[in-house]
């Protein structure tokens, strides 16, 4: 059965037609043929073959294409860009030619300079010009040969950028040069310092019969040649994908829905956020009406007006919302309520840290209204009042009336209020993503004013806030009865509970230590952590700790996903430098770290349990912690998708999938079992719990090829344990050009000879291809709309904002039938 792996089809298809089912069709066809390009060659005969049967359809599929720009950019289509590039390149050159240095730029292959060096050197080579620049007619020139649709003309480009004598052979030592060319433009330095034993490699498969070279018809015959499958095997593999383009071309999306679908999607993936936004909402509106309507009728009124019914509506809500702030990062309390209850069935536990960040703006909004109505209108109506209209306040501010504004602000209340307001917008300052992570180019002595440990410390000063907040709700100017004076009534609970969450974590961390086992730290700022798990430590997979290192500082608490599965007896942790904290924590480990014994590029590593190393810092953790991928046991079907980092809590989840499937191979259920020896008559029915989750998609998308290092051994033990298939697979490298492309051409047909040579991929090292480029997800989620049309799929991601916003999206679109949930990782 031929497999299709939606996950490696070009992004750039060409748009079906749903005006009519013929133009469907004919547009379903031109993809299939761009799909399976042998299928439009299958009478060519396998004589004119010269090579291994074995790799001709990996060769195949890495030749596919073999294109030097984006489909969409190319042609006269492309040329007004790359006009508007020359113009701007050569605007400061004397003589108005394009140097070869900026020829990459130019083209639009502005990060592969090497690569775009050596296709100007064949195509001059072509042209007859001996110099490093060219002018704009020859630039059009060489652009319509990089354009050019024809496969014939591209094959031939690629075969002479191989062919640096430009003899009509390719030696080893040539093919081992653009191979090197290769890998550093796709930032694959692994290959690149290995290019001379891979090309021998290329040459073995290439070369059979020992000719010391390969030839442009070599190249052309292999890809040309007919598939090894049988005919049905074609059939069955060419009705898959056109029934999944008969679904891409039927399938509503999201621009295709009236207001009234769209509305109602999104009620029906929102509704448990909507009702408690509606809930919090209605209660401010009601305090705030509340105070409002009360100070209407009050004396108050008669001076200062709606400007202190304003005010005082707003410390009402002010209150409530002071109060409920920290209800979402007890995150003990919601650990507890939603492994052990049904709330959260109903409650969006998830998004405990947006619904932090919402009560955030709305006591912004509350501070902003009662200190304004005071300073703005109160307090100048009290100045200049009349003495008959201020006689009914004097209970209130004394029989002097005040003079001047200083007469408020010096008052407790005055200087409580103008601290706590100080202090909130440091705190609220130092939260956003701007100062939290990084991103605002600060002088070097401003720096330490933006990051993580800026964040942490400045949102400590609510100790100092809540203090100050007591005493502002005490001393208050329009009420004197203490059972008036309700703020310590709202805060008592949510400060005692916070409180008591805090001391938890210091005893709970202190009483239950944890010893390093094994640390590695990789090249890429990656350290891994195997520590031994603590006597009671139940966790679920998804769930996160946090860890606290005295050696890099003795107050701060950091969350990270744990990587093992609850069924091992170690946890263990990724962290990566992201951050100052995280930073110095590598730092430290890596200077007790040796370096690789054999001088490579491998991971420092120290296993603590085969000796005595008196100098490990110590660790403390506390946790584990509810989040959103713990969920993933309640779907048949889940996607698991991973940035980078991002890829820890489906780890475990990978994990833990795989543990539960070797022990299901223990089990024996029994549905009828002799109740004792005696009575063989007598039974007695078992029920054995299996394991929900039954298919499971895994995308890991990352930037570098050092990354695989993190998880090599969990994705080895995958593809050797799942003998059915139940978890793919999909690791993708971001840094390589896409499959398609004539910058990686070299690199998939060394992957597919290394793979079917040796059963590893010559990119992660483990037994898992890797894909090149990105994802197309809205194929990813065809794809598994298809297999599986009337399920419920999880969905659970971690990683940037912007990928979340478009599976956001795509799983709305994608629900109809089949219901794809939606969960994102929060810290």
């Amino acid at each position: 059965m031929m497999t299709i792996d939606v996950g490696t089809q070009p992004e750039e298809e060409k748009k079906p037609s749903h005006g009519s089912s013929t133009s469907g069709t004919k547009s379903a066809a031109e993809e299939l043929n761009r799909g399976f390009p042998s299928l439009s060659v299958s009478g060519q005969s396998s004589s004119t073959a010269r090579h291994l049967d074995r790799t001709k359809s990996a060769v195949t599929h890495a030749l596919k294409g073999l294109k030097f720009i984006n489909t969409g950019t190319g042609g006269a289509a492309g040329w007004p860009s790359v006009d508007k590039r020359f113009k701007a390149l050569t605007a400061s050159t004397t003589d108005g030619r394009l140097p070869l240095s900026s020829f990459g730029e130019c083209i639009g292959m502005k990060d592969s300079k090497e690569f775009a060096g050596e296709l100007f050197h064949v195509l001059a080579r072509r042209h007859g010009i001996t110099g490093d620049s060219i002018d704009k007619d020859q630039l059009k020139s060489f652009w319509e040969h990089i354009s050019d649709q024809s496969f014939d003309s591209r094959l031939q480009t690629f075969f002479d950028m191989m062919d640096k004598n430009a003899d009509g052979k390719v030696t080893e030592e040539e093919v081992g040069k653009i191979l090197g060319l290769s890998a550093s433009t796709n930032k694959l330095s692994n290959i690149q310092k290995r290019a001379n034993e891979y090309a021998a490699m290329i040459m073995e498969e290439l070369d059979p019969d020992k000719d010391g070279c390969i030839l442009v018809q070599d190249l052309k015959t292999l890809l040309l040649q007919e598939p090894n499958e049988s005919a049905s095997s074609v059939v069955d593999g060419t009705q898959k994908m056109g029934e999944l383009l008969s679904h891409k071309l039927n399938h509503p999306t999201g621009q295709e829905r009236s207001w009234y679908q769209k509305t109602k999607h999104f009620v029906m993936d929102n509704w448990p956020q909507i009702w408690i936004l509606t809930l919090w909402l209605g209660i401010l509106i009601g305090l705030f009406t509340y105070k409002f309507v009360q100070y209407r009728h009050k004396a108050a009124y008669e001076v200062m007006g709606y400007c202190v019914c304003t005010a005082k509506g707003a410390a009402e809500t002010l209150k409530f919302n002071m109060a409920l702030i920290l209800l979402p990062v007890c995150r003990n309390t919601i650990t507890w309520l939603r492994n052990k209850t049904k709330l959260g069935v109903v409650v969006p536990f998830d998004d405990n840290i947006n619904f932090h960040k919402v009560i955030a703006m709305a006591i912004a909004i509350g501070v902003v209204l009662h200190g304004g109505a005071h300073l703005t209108c109160d307090f100048p109506r009290l100045i200049h009042a009349t003495q008959e209209k201020y006689k009914p306040m004097e209970a209130y501010f004394g029989e002097d009336q005040p003079s001047n504004y200083w007469w408020f602000l010096k008052g407790v209340e005055g200087v409580t209020g103008i601290i706590m307001v100080v202090l909130m917008a440091i705190a609220f300052t130092l939260a956003t993503p701007w100062f939290r992570r990084n991103k605002l180019n600060l002088p070097v002595t401003l720096k330490k004013l933006t990051g993580f440990n800026a964040f942490w410390y400045s949102h400590h000063l609510f100790v100092i806030v809540y203090t100050l907040l007591i005493v502002h709700g005490v001393h208050l100017y329009l009420t004197k009865e203490w059972y008036n004076k309700t703020t310590w009534m709202y805060v008592a609970v949510p400060v005692a509970l916070y409180a008591c969450e805090r001391l938890i974590r210091t005893f709970r961390s202190t009483i239950k230590p944890v010893d390093i086992l094994k640390v590695d730290v990789y090249p890429e700022r990656v350290l891994t952590l195997r520590m031994s798990k603590p006597q009671g430590f139940n966790y679920r997979s998804g769930q996160y700790i946090f860890v606290k290192c005295s050696a890099v500082s003795p107050f701060e608490w950091h969350p990270f996903s744990i990587t093992s599965s609850p069924g091992e007896d170690y946890l263990s942790v990724h962290i990566r430098a992201l951050g100052d904290w995280t930073g110095r924590l590598i730092t430290v480990f890596s200077e007790i770290c040796p370096a690789p014994t054999d001088g490579g590029t491998g991971p420092r590593s120290m296993d603590i349990s085969r000796g005595d190393f008196p100098n490990i810092p110590k660790i403390l953790i506390d946790g584990p912690y509810g989040a959103p991928a713990q969920e993933y046991m309640n779907y048949d079907v889940v996607l698991l998708v991973g940035q980078g980092i991002g890829a820890t809590p489906m780890i475990s989840i990978v994990r833990d999938i795989i543990n539960n499937m070797e022990e299901e191979k223990d089990i024996q259920v029994r549905v009828e079992t002799p109740q004792n020896e005696d009575d063989g008559n007598r039974k007695n029915s078992t029920t054995v719990k299996t394991f929900k989750t039954k298919k499971a998609y895994y995308y890991w998308v990352t930037r570098e090829q050092g990354s695989f290092e993190w998880f090599k051994g969990i994705m080895n033990e995958v593809a050797e344990m799942d003998k059915k298939g139940v978890i793919e697979l999909h690791n993708y490298c971001t840094s390589v050009s896409e499959e398609g492309d004539a910058r990686s051409a070299l690199i998939t047909m060394l992957q597919s000879f290394h793979h079917n040579k040796k059963g590893v991929d010559v990119v992660s090292g483990t037994k898992v291809k890797s894909h090149f480029g990105r994802p197309n997800w809205k194929l990813v989620f065809e794809n598994i709309a298809l297999r599986h049309p009337h399920d419920r799929v999880g969905v659970f991601f971690c990683g940037d904002p912007r990928l979340c916003k478009q599976l956001q999206k795509l799983a709305s679109d994608f629900s109809g039938e089949i219901k794809f949930d939606f969960h994102k990782e929060n810290f």
